[in-house]
Parts: C-alpha cells; sequence; structure tokens
C-alpha cells in the first residue's frame, strides 16, 4: 500500500513538474479566488448581524431589559426597583424609561410618536447615545423646555433624503410643538439631534423625566422599561437570575433573549443567500478543476496507455490526477488565507459604509475550516471523474491516442 502511494505520490509530482508554471499559477490563483469568495459574504452577514447586536446594546436595551409583567401596561414603583436593583453584584446602572404617545408638530409638518423621558444622569451610564451627537448637547438633568431628537425625526429640508416621515429639517434651537396623548400641549426647544445609524433609535425622541412629571402633572413612579448595564466581563445571564432572586416580578431578558427570535430570522434569510453564494463558488471550482484534468488527461491518453502496459494499476494514475488536483487546491487555499487576512486588515481600516453604520467583516476561522472541507472534497471529485474516464480506456486505444 505504501509502495502505491509513493508511485503514486512521484508520478502526481513529475507531471505538476513537466505542466506550465503559469498555467499552475492561474489555477492556484482561481481556486484562492474562489475560496475567497466563499469567505467573503458570510464574513459581511457576520460582520452585520454583529453591528445590528452592537447597536441594540449600545443604545437601545443595555445589556438586560426588564418590561413591564403579563398584562401590564407600566412596572409599578420604579424607584424602588431601580433601588434594588443597583444593589445587585454585578450591576454597573440601571436607567428607567417612561414613553408617552406624542405628535411633534414643526412648520406644518407632523410625525407621531413615543416620546420617552429618562434620567439622564442614569441614561449616561447605561447607552451611548449621548456619544453619538450629531449637533448639538444632550439632556441634562434639571433641563426644563427642551427635547433631543433623533435624526430621522428631525429629517432633512429634502423629502427624497427622509427614510420616514420626518419634520423636514429641524436644526439646534428650533422650537417645535408637543401634542401628548393625555390632552397637554408644550412648546420645546431642540437642545440636540442624535444619530446612531440604528433605524428604531433615530426614530425616537426624549425627554427629561423631570419634564415628563410636569406633563404629567404629578410625581411619576411608572415606568415602562428599565436598562440595566452590567459590569464589564460578567455573565449576564448570572446577573438576570440574581435580579429575579431579589424578587422582581417583572420580565427580565438579557439582549440575546430580547433579540432571539428576530436575529433567528434575519440569519436564517441571510444564510439562504450564503448558500446560494457559496453553491456557485463551488461550481465554478469544479468546473475548473473537471476542465483542467479533463485537458490534462486528453493530452496525456498516450503515456495513461503506457503506464497501465508496464504494470501500474489504474488506481494509481486516477490517485496522480487526484493528488495534483489537491496539491493545487491547498496551494489555493493558502493563497485565500492570506488574501483573507489582507481584506480583514483592510475593512478594520476601511469598513463597509452601510445606511445603518459601518460593518466590518467578520472572518471566523471555522467558516473557514468548513469551506476548506468543502472545497477539498469538490475538487478532488472534479479531478477524479475525468481521469477514471480516460484511465479506464483500453491499453491499446490510450497508446493509440484513440478516444
Amino acid at each position: 500500500m505504501l509502495q502505491k502511494i509513493r508511485v503514486m505520490l512521484f508520478l502526481a509530482w513529475r507531471s505538476i513538474q513537466r505542466g506550465g508554471r503559469a498555467g499552475l499559477m492561474l489555477n492556484i490563483v482561481i481556486i484562492a479566488l474562489v475560496f475567497t469568495n466563499m469567505l467573503l459574504l458570510p464574513s459581511i452577514i457576520t460582520g452585520a448581524v454583529e453591528l445590528f447586536n452592537e447597536q441594540t446594546v449600545d443604545y437601545q436595551t443595555s445589556d438586560i431589559l426588564i418590561s413591564p409583567r403579563e398584562d401590564d401596561r407600566y412596572i409599578a414603583d420604579v424607584d424602588t426597583l431601580l433601588a434594588k436593583i443597583n444593589r445587585i453584584p454585578g450591576v454597573h446602572r440601571a436607567s428607567a424609561r417612561f414613553a408617552m404617545g406624542g405628535t411633534l408638530i414643526y412648520k406644518g409638518k407632523t410625525v407621531s410618536v413615543p416620546v420617552t423621558a429618562f434620567y439622564p444622569r442614569d441614561e449616561v451610564e447605561v447607552t451611548l447615545i449621548n456619544t453619538k451627537m450629531k449637533s448639538g448637547t444632550f439632556l441634562s438633568s434639571g433641563d426644563t423646555g427642551e427635547i433631543l431628537l433623533g435624526n430621522f425625526v428631525a429629517g432633512s429640508e429634502d423629502e427624497s433624503e427622509d427614510f420616514f416621515a420626518s419634520l423636514g429639517g429641524v436644526r439646534v434651537g428650533d422650537s417645535i410643538t408637543v401634542n401628548f396623548e393625555n390632552g397637554v400641549s408644550r412648546e420645546y426647544r431642540v437642545k440636540g439631534i442624535f444619530q446612531t445609524k440604528s433605524y428604531t433609535v433615530d426614530y425616537m425622541v426624549f425627554l427629561p423625566w423631570e419634564e415628563m412629571e410636569e406633563i404629567i402633572g404629578h410625581e411619576n413612579t411608572l415606568a415602562t422599561e428599565v436598562l440595566v448595564k452590567t459590569d464589564e466581563g460578567v455573565d449576564l445571564d448570572v446577573v438576570k437570575m440574581r435580579i429575579l432572586s431579589f424578587g422582581v416580578g417583572e420580565k427580565v431578558k438579557t439582549w440575546k433573549d430580547v433579540l432571539s427570535g428576530l436575529v433567528e430570522e434575519s440569519i436564517e434569510s441571510f444564510n439562504i443567500i450564503n448558500q446560494i453564494s457559496m453553491l456557485v463558488s463551488l461550481v465554478i471550482a469544479v468546473v475548473v478543476i473537471f476542465v483542467i484534468i479533463t485537458i490534462k488527461a486528453v493530452h496525456q491518453r498516450r503515456e495513461i496507455g503506457i503506464l497501465k502496459a508496464i504494470g501500474i494499476d489504474q488506481d494509481i494514475v486516477i490517485g496522480s490526477y487526484v493528488t495534483q488536483v489537491l496539491f493545487i487546491c491547498l496551494l489555493g487555499t493558502i493563497l485565500g488565507f492570506i488574501i483573507s487576512q489582507v481584506l480583514m486588515i483592510y475593512f478594520n481600516a476601511y469598513p463597509l459604509e452601510f445606511p445603518d453604520g459601518n460593518v466590518v467583516p467578520v472572518f471566523e476561522y471555522v467558516t473557514m475550516l468548513e469551506n476548506t472541507a468543502l472545497l477539498f472534497v469538490a475538487s478532488a471529485a472534479a479531478g477524479y471523474v475525468p481521469a477514471w474516464r480516460i484511465a479506464r480506456q483500453n491499453i491499446l486505444d490510450a497508446i493509440r491516442g484513440q478516444a
């Protein structure tokens, strides 16, 4: 058996040596590009998913989200709840939010969105919205008569540039009217406009908690949600269980729990596209390898006949061609890996600019190994078939060069 393997490797190496270097390099480059293409789309998808996750944690839910109990609209006695949560080991800070429906009016333009109140000193500890100010400044405790708008709410003067209904180009310092669902109407000065590039967050409007209490007409002890920021490095599930063990009866979910269904559906859709792209790449690789080996085997038909005539087994001849294919595939995947590393460095410096943020493709080594295995199997099969068709010919026909 060992002797057969040595003969097979010798024949493969001699065939590669006699082949043209330019053709060999071209084949290696083609396999490298196929390998890179198999990695690129899933890496972009992974990067987009990670961006969505980061935006959700940084601007929308923080690490843990507490929402009202089943069939309840609000979280009651929120001050007591905040004091309890802030004492739990692993919790950095908790921030309560209270949302009330409102209609914003500016120069005849109207936008109906929930107006959310929070304590600014708590909010800056649990989200990063304050770091994404497009213009103006973030809210401060004690602000009165001032409001914070998302970029999509403020909009632009050119309506074709807006994704949603907007106020048509509100700027910092402008005054807008807000009609709340409880019948109260107030005029506010726009203190700041933020832009996180999250479609959900950038269509939000914020007020200080004290201002919302003025709208309600009394001290507010209710909340629609509580965002919890945990200490760096702690296990979110552990902190979640601690919160529940402290007698919190509201719904407690980590950001992964919140996004589980939505992200899984999105990933499933992306995976379909990814599988189609991978199939096309494999087909390209199979076709290229098949053509290469077919042409090579046809040109070497007489040599194959002579090898069989002197006693070389058909399996050894076929194996020599498959070995050549695997050698080309090995060098191609190595070159493809180098290309992917170069792309990784490039995209980290210059991310892909998407409407919802800058995406940095994530090249996962597990995916690389899976794609390498698929490429080797497909290439081996593509090389085996033409070699088998030529090698099984009658010895005399092969020596004469007859098809």
